[in-house]
């Protein structure tokens, strides 16, 4: 949830009224003028040799023989002994009789802007194109935007306009159309204004072309011949595809932590406000709240505000008491806060000295296997490949840190890797391998990659050297990242060339994690010729900040552990959470089991075959549905109603690991739902105008649609949110055909 510089850059629309008719190859992907280049620029050779890489070949992690007790495949009532599930217990009784500060309304101010600009702004609809690039969820809005503003900067590049002239104009646009605050606009001009101009200098290609790049499918499919390639595979035959077992049920496990997206805001204030109109708030910074309610709460805030530092020490104080049985944890990466307008290098290499500090203090001799998330670097999404060098360009800055803090946890060995492309390949256990894949080279608003997008850092090739030696050294692989593969922020050629590769190492890549969307969720990956087969599975973490309107969450795996017949998959795992706004109001934060997967979804394992046979199950049951949408949600208060709409998207996302090209892979979902929805539609409008007379006297009708009010679930009973199905027909018809689809978000 990062992009906010980019509708900034866009921003020169009121300029492009006057130039769309007067220069129209600006906005033409043909034409000579559109295709030279201004700078004769040629990509460093590069002659890294994998096979010279030393490679991890000792075990990493001693064997404990933890016996860990797995989650029970059923609910069970809450043990009215233990103290903690007591006061839960109790504070759920009174929540609905509290008022908190930080339930919030959110009123939307009319514009004060002057007409000509308002019109302007509704014209291209500017806040639209904001909202589509904080989500990741892009339509043709973004897309004519992106072309409009691509289009501008080549042109005031080509004009001759200096990067100091095009910096200020770009601040000038910003602020005249108030866009953000000066301060804000003012900052990312100045981060991200030269890194981009730098790009666009040298690029050969049109406005078109760059935004089908950075966009993806919703901005069309437009070939682009410098972005297009292949990775290679070894002559090595994939071995024969054979039904993966469950994993025995008595046997031993590991016990894992999955950490992701903190974002610890070292300058979070309680009581300031919450309601800025800026991308980051809760800050001093962001002056006193107007109302009552516009007041930061203690442990965070459901709005636009990152972790407290007491909140990150509270929840791993909890986590090293409850879970003082870990046998090793996996952290996909972003630590640095969203105040992306602000960021220096110097400040994000302190946050992750401190966060590194901190999780070695806190848990001393257990293993930590980091990833690199989008947010460490300075300015955001900037990770140049190696053959970018300049003293002012070089990621190095940020690679060699990463590899003197890693350190702490991982082998010599990986220092190679780790600093030409902060990726790694360690083993964890004899036949079990933990591979760290830098994410941030599929990631479509690195602008670095418009240059030349061919397998940056030759991290792919590496790859498949690591799951050849993998493969013949009866391995199991576990891949961690930070962008989900399948994720929209992903390049799709990058995107569709790892999907190939898990599909030619399906036998061995047994479980990828990643992090990034702040969601509780999965993507189920298929073999590419058979779409009713599933092939494997990410594992997509909570993120522990709540930005925005979600509760802190981490993840408990179990993975099968040290016995004759181990298979390393994921037997089950469980989703934990606090609550935010009980936290804020008792001042009393309590971190609790939200689920565990098997017992909510009654699956038999966590097989690919049965998170894709769950993905079946919820596109023709929407009690199963709304069940795994509190869930994706972390059982947030404040999450949105979700229409049809909403549940296609989110099965779509669940169904594609392979991004920009949901086409392919949810057609038979969509069309499953679209036909449940049109039956379901047609019942409400022929009893709506009978039923509408008797709501004023017969009250509140339940909505037995959700699935919330039948349940015998103590769980449920228990839950905060058992008053919300209760709806009127009337309001549930309204809901359906105009709320809006919640958006997948990313971090």
């Amino acid at each position: 949830m990062s992009q906010y510089y980019f509708p900034i850059v866009l921003v020169f629309l009121m300029e492009l009224l006057r130039l769309v008719h007067s220069h129209p190859f600006v906005f033409s992907s043909s034409g000579p003028q559109q295709r030279r280049a201004q700078v004769e620029w040629q990509q460093p050779e590069d002659n890294w040799n994998i096979q010279t890489v030393p490679r991890s070949v000792h075990p990493l992690l001693e064997n404990q023989h933890n016996d860990h007790q797995l989650p029970p495949t059923s609910y069970q009532m809450i043990d009215s002994n233990n103290h903690d599930e007591k006061l839960l217990k109790r504070l759920m009784e009174i929540k609905n009789n509290a008022t908190g500060r930080t339930l919030f309304g959110y009123n939307k101010e009319e514009s004060h802007l002057p007409p000509l600009l308002t019109k302007t702004i509704k014209y291209f609809n500017l806040q639209q194109v904001a909202f589509e690039l904080e989500t990741s969820v892009m339509s043709q809005v973004s897309c004519t935007a992106c072309k409009a503003g691509a289009g501008l900067l080549q042109h005031y590049i080509k004009s001759g306009k200096s990067k100091e002239e095009i910096i200020k104009t770009i601040y000038q646009y910003c602020v005249n159309l108030k866009i953000q605050s000066p301060r804000v606009c003012e900052g990312v001009s100045q981060l991200f204004g030269v890194e981009v101009i730098y790009v666009l200098k040298r690029v050969t290609i049109g406005p078109d072309e760059i935004c089908s790049f950075i966009i993806g499918d919703a901005c069309g499919d437009i070939y682009n011949p410098y972005h297009e390639w292949e990775v290679d595979f070894p002559p090595v035959a994939k071995p024969e595809v054979r039904e993966l077992p469950l994993p025995k049920e008595a046997a031993p496990v590991f016990k894992v932590l999955h950490l992701s997206d903190t974002h610890y805001d070292p300058y979070y204030a309680e009581g300031s406000n919450a309601d800025c109109n800026e991308p980051l708030c809760c800050r001093l910074t962001n002056g006193r709240p107007t109302t009552p309610n516009g007041a930061a709460g203690k442990w965070g805030d459901y709005r636009h505000c990152d972790t407290p530092q007491r909140t990150v020490d509270h929840m791993l104080n909890h986590i090293a008491e409850t879970h003082s049985d870990i046998d090793f944890i996996i952290w996909t990466g972003d630590l640095p806060p969203h105040d992306v307008w602000n960021q220096t290098k110097e400040e994000n290499l302190n946050v992750l000295k401190a966060t590194v500090k901190q999780m070695s203090e806190k848990f001393p001799g257990i293993p930590i296997f980091p990833a690199l998330g989008n947010h460490e670097s300075a300015p955001v999404n900037s990770f140049p490949p190696p053959y970018v060098q300049q003293v002012d360009s070089s990621i190095s800055w940020l690679y060699d840190e990463l590899d003197v803090q890693w350190r702490r946890w991982l082998p010599a060995s990986v220092s190679h890797t780790v600093r030409r492309g902060a990726f790694y390949s360690v083993l964890v256990r004899p036949g079990y391998r933990i591979i760290s894949m830098n994410m941030n080279y599929c990631n479509n608003k690195n602008w670095w990659l418009l240059l030349n997008s061919t397998d940056p850092a030759t991290e792919l090739q590496w790859f498949i050297y690591e799951l050849q030696s993998a493969e013949f050294a009866n391995e199991k692989v576990h891949v961690i990242g930070h962008i989900p593969p399948g994720h929209s922020d992903c390049l799709k050629v990058w995107s569709r060339n790892y999907y190939k590769i898990v599909s030619r190492y399906e036998s061995i890549i047994v479980a990828q994690f990643f992090g990034h969307t702040h969601f509780d969720e999965f993507e189920v990956f298929y073999d590419p010729h058979d779409l009713s087969r599933a092939t494997s599975i990410a594992y997509i973490g909570p993120s522990v900040t709540p930005y925005y309107d979600l509760n802190p969450g981490y993840r408990i795996y179990y993975v099968d552990g040290d016995h004759e017949d181990t298979t390393r998959l994921v037997v089950d795992h469980e989703s934990w959470i606090m609550n935010l706004k009980e936290a804020n109001l008792y001042d009393y934060p309590i971190w609790y089991k939200l689920y565990s997967t098997r017992a909510a979804y009654a699956m038999r394992g966590l097989r690919p075959v049965d998170w894709d046979g769950l993905v079946n199950n919820m596109t023709d049951n929407k009690e199963l549905f709304d069940l795994y949408y509190k869930h994706y949600w972390k059982n947030s208060p404040v999450r949105p109603d979700c229409d049809y709409e909403c549940r296609k998207r989110i099965l779509c996302d669940a169904k594609s690991g392979r991004s920009h090209d949901r086409k392919y892979f949810c057609e038979d979902v969509e069309a499953k739902i679209d036909e449940n929805n049109k039956g379901w539609k047609e019942w409400i409008f022929s009893s709506i105008s009978s039923s509408a007379s008797h709501h004023s006297s017969a009250g509140p009708v339940p909505d037995t649609s959700s699935g919330g009010g039948g349940s015998n679930n103590p769980q449920d009973q228990l839950d905060a949110d058992t008053s919300e199905h209760q709806h009127l027909i009337a309001q549930a018809l309204e809901e359906s055909r105009y709320q809006p689809s919640v958006q997948r978000g990313s971090g």
